[in-house]
């Protein structure tokens, strides 16, 4: 007789280190976090969104994919530079035609950190403090990441 053994969840992430017994799983806040932004026309935060998400989920970047995002987010946060500006600046760099590197991570090349870190927040804090907190909550988000990056050693102080 064939049994089927139920499926369980982990109860935190094995990447972010999330507690998923109290709210969402991270693929579920991602998009969450998205249909938000589609929903409401929310886009002001959108690639500090994504660039959260992604770092701390690094196998989800090549090596050299979150090398690069970690330097946006640095770009981002400390040095105020907006999304036009950097499209503009790399656009033509980053051309899939004309890039050597992979940015998506490939099961035989995942993005991973030297150190271990502790993350401060996470995409489920982020929907856990709802649509009306969104904007703000992701703003936070993004210091949170760029200073639990530093705190980590994976990034030196700014």
């Amino acid at each position: 007789m064939n049994t089927i053994k139920p499926t369980t969840t982990p109860p935190a992430c094995p990447d972010c280190g999330a507690d998923w017994t109290a709210g969402p799983a991270c693929q579920e806040a991602f998009y969450q976090m998205g249909g938000w932004e589609l929903d409401h026309q929310i886009y002001a935060v959108h690639h500090l969104m994504v660039l959260c998400y992604h770092l701390q989920h690094p196998g989800l970047y090549s090596p050299e994919g979150l090398t690069f995002s970690i330097g946006l987010l640095v770009e981002f946060v400390d040095k105020g530079i907006s999304p036009a500006a950097v499209r503009q600046r790399d656009s033509a760099r980053l051309d899939s035609g004309a890039r050597a590197w992979k940015i998506k991570g490939t099961p035989a090349s995942r993005g991973s950190y030297p150190h271990p870190v502790r993350w401060t927040m996470t995409a489920g804090d982020v929907v856990a403090a709802g649509l009306d907190a969104y904007e703000d909550s992701v703003r936070a988000w993004s210091r949170l990441v760029l200073a639990d990056l530093r705190a980590s050693g994976n990034l030196p102080p700014g």
